[in-house]
């Protein structure tokens, strides 16, 4: 079962980069990388800083406090200091839409 939410217009992303917003009262990236569109939760698990004000390259985001990166698909830490992942969440575009489910993560952080 899935529960998509209007997260924010397509137009809003950057050909690269993110936009911070709050679904269903959970913060969450939008994230555009190499064509994709992602969806990844806006708190750094190392420093609760948010990672959509991070640089966004080759299918990762880095969090602009200390460095930590972050896989846009599966929310895995590719750099330290972070070790522990974040949320990931299922992401669709309808029409000029963007939309997210933050309700059924792809990934389970415990």
């Amino acid at each position: 079962m899935t529960d998509y939410q209007r997260a924010c217009p397509l137009a809003d992303l950057p050909e690269t980069g993110a936009v911070g917003v709050v679904v269903d009262g959970v913060p969450v990236a939008v994230v555009r990388s190499e064509g994709q569109v992602h969806a990844i939760h806006d708190v750094c698990s190392h420093a609760e800083v948010a990672l959509s004000e991070g640089d966004v390259e080759d299918g990762e985001i880095e969090c602009w406090l200390h460095g930590s990166r972050f896989d846009l698909t599966s929310g895995t830490p590719t750099g330290l200091p972070a070790t522990v992942p974040v949320p990931v969440y299922p992401v669709k575009v309808d029409g000029d839409d963007v939309l997210v489910d933050v309700h059924h993560p792809l990934n389970t952080t415990d």
